[in-house]
């Protein structure tokens, strides 16, 4: 004798004759967890060289800026390029609020530091801006292995502003950097 079938308020359920559907398969497959170094890169600060030493050599890993504001802008090497760049540091720093260095500084700074990366023959160059304390750091990207210019080091620390200025090789390429301050010109006493 067959059992019958249970009953709800619908009537008798009826198992279905078809099987259950299944879900489709997933489009992409699904991606492997990415490895992950065994230890943290070790980041170290060296202090900014005083005004006899305008100039780091060493090999630092990458670059990184961490825990403050910062821009960026990856450019062609091209003739004019240095106006491209004083343009769009120029509208940034003032974005910042900040109001010094005066616009002729600046631009000088970063027209020098422009120069020395597109100089390098390479096709492309990385632009830098970050700032800190009422500093603003300007560094520049050549991406190629050239050798440091010290007359640039020399022409930067001319720039009135300029609190530190370097250059320094690594894989990625040279780095050329200038650290400016924006604190107001103090006018001289006994005049």
């Amino acid at each position: 004798m067959t059992e019958p079938l249970p009953v709800d308020d619908k009537g008798p359920k009826v198992p279905p004759a078809y099987p259950p559907r299944t879900p489709p398969p997933q489009k992409k497959p699904v991606e492997a967890p990415r490895p992950q170094p065994s230890t943290k890169p070790v980041t170290t600060s060296l202090p900014l060289p005083g005004p006899g030493q305008a100039r780091l050599d060493t090999r630092r890993p990458r670059m990184t800026i961490r825990d403050r504001r910062a821009a960026n802008w990856a450019l062609t090497a091209y003739p004019w390029t240095g106006s491209q760049a004083v343009r769009l540091i120029t509208a940034t720093v003032r974005g910042w609020g900040y109001t010094h260095p005066a616009d002729q500084a600046l631009e000088r700074s970063v027209r020098l530091l422009v120069g020395a990366a597109a100089t390098d023959a390479g096709r492309r160059i990385s632009v830098h801006l970050a700032d800190q304390d009422d500093m603003l750091l300007v560094v520049v990207l050549s991406h190629t292995m050239a050798g440091p210019e010290d007359a640039v080091l020399d022409a930067l620390a001319a720039v009135p502003g300029t609190a530190s200025c370097g250059t320094d090789t690594s894989d990625e390429g040279r780095r050329v950097w200038a650290v400016l301050s924006t604190e107001r010109p103090r006018a001289r006493a006994g005049r």
